[in-house]
């Protein structure tokens, strides 16, 4: 019997540190591609420069080739490139009618380009789906005269993530990754979305997870910290919990070890290369952001390691030479307790 996705995945976690992908936007910007290229033959009405994963369809080889190039650096996985394509988001360029094309493009060029990989060496890769926050919030209200205003509601936005899970599925990724969840709520919401997708789909799908803070206090948007967004979300049962964006691994190492601390699930964390300079570009060196991260590593932090803004196939081949022959997290058990969240967790003793 084959093994899945799921088994393949957990089997090589048990062994080594597995390695993520890096940033698309940065790979992409390199190519310098002008708002015809962006549009190709497609009919909008919007100017489209900067919708980058409409290259999905319009642009797929460059695609591709950031993805074959994340796979050659050492990755493991990659995801698709579909931060942005839910209805809500791609209403910015007037595109909502292209979603579930783009995500089922976007899948289907990843899984292309995981089976090449595969092909050179024999090892398993992965296709992680790519599902970003929005530009709304469910949380908070962008009217600070109507704090009880919201943009959406969360059986719309849910809905919304459906129609985005279920044309990733079946375009054949592995896993749903919900990432740089700003908004707890926002994360719950795609997080139901995905597992409804995965029982109408009628195979496994597992859930992936990655929190990110928006100042030093380690709360995200919404006003969560690392322990109670765990706990807000753990009956979800990811297959990874994880941190991404936000700073620099420097900055983001007391964080991730208190995920790590409270999580007894897989850990994922992909840092920034970085903060951005004057200008927003990022300026950290491969073999930098490798010696910060080699550091979460030898402290037992880590199952999976990746990079996000401003990382390129360099940092992740830096990152996972860096990693290489380190032992990967031991899983904490947790004592039989009830544990609840508001802002703050809560532990009721069994």
């Amino acid at each position: 019997m084959t093994e899945t996705a799921e088994q393949a995945f957990r089997t090589a976690a048990s062994d080594r540190i597995l390695i993520f992908d890096g940033g698309y936007g940065t790979s992409i910007q390199k190519r310098k591609l002008t708002e015809a290229d962006y549009r190709g033959t497609l009919d909008l009405a919007k100017d489209q420069k900067g919708n980058n994963d409409l290259l999905c369809l319009t642009q797929p080889q460059v695609v591709a080739d950031i993805h074959d190039a994340y796979f050659d650096a050492g990755a493991d996985m990659v995801e698709t490139n579909t931060f942005s394509s839910t209805k809500i988001a791609m209403a910015d360029y007037g595109a909502e009618h292209l979603v579930r094309d783009l995500n089922i493009a976007a899948a289907r060029i990843a899984r292309e380009s995981a089976e090449r990989a595969e092909a050179k060496d024999g090892r398993r890769r992965f296709v992680a789906g790519s599902i970003g926050p929005t530009n709304k919030t469910l949380s908070l209200s962008p009217d600070v005269d109507d704090p009880g205003f919201r943009e959406v509601d969360y059986d719309t936005l849910k809905g919304h993530y459906r129609e985005q899970c279920d044309a990733l599925i079946e375009g054949g990724v592995d896993f749903l990754l919900v990432e740089t969840c700003f908004d707890t709520l926002n994360a719950k919401a795609a997080g139901m979305a995905a597992r409804e997708a995965e029982r109408a789909a009628g195979r496994d799908v597992p859930l992936m997870l990655s929190f990110t803070v928006t100042d030093m206090s380690g709360r995200n948007l919404s006003g969560h910290n690392i322990e109670a967004y765990w706990n807000t979300l753990r009956h979800l049962k990811p297959l990874t919990i994880g941190i991404n964006c936000a700073f620099g691994a420097d900055k983001l190492r007391p964080y991730l070890a208190e995920l790590s601390r409270v999580a007894n699930t897989l850990v994922m964390a992909y840092p920034n290369a970085g903060l951005p300079n004057d200008l927003g570009e990022y300026d950290e060196m491969p073999e930098t952001t490798a010696a910060l991260t080699r550091v979460w590593a030898e402290n037992g932090r880590i199952n999976a390691l990746g990079g996000c803004c401003g990382s390129t196939p360099a940092h992740i081949a830096a990152m996972a030479k860096a990693v290489e022959g380190l032992a990967p997290r031991k899983r904490p058990s947790r004592n039989p307790e009830m544990h609840l969240a508001g802002l703050e967790p809560f532990t009721i003793a069994a």
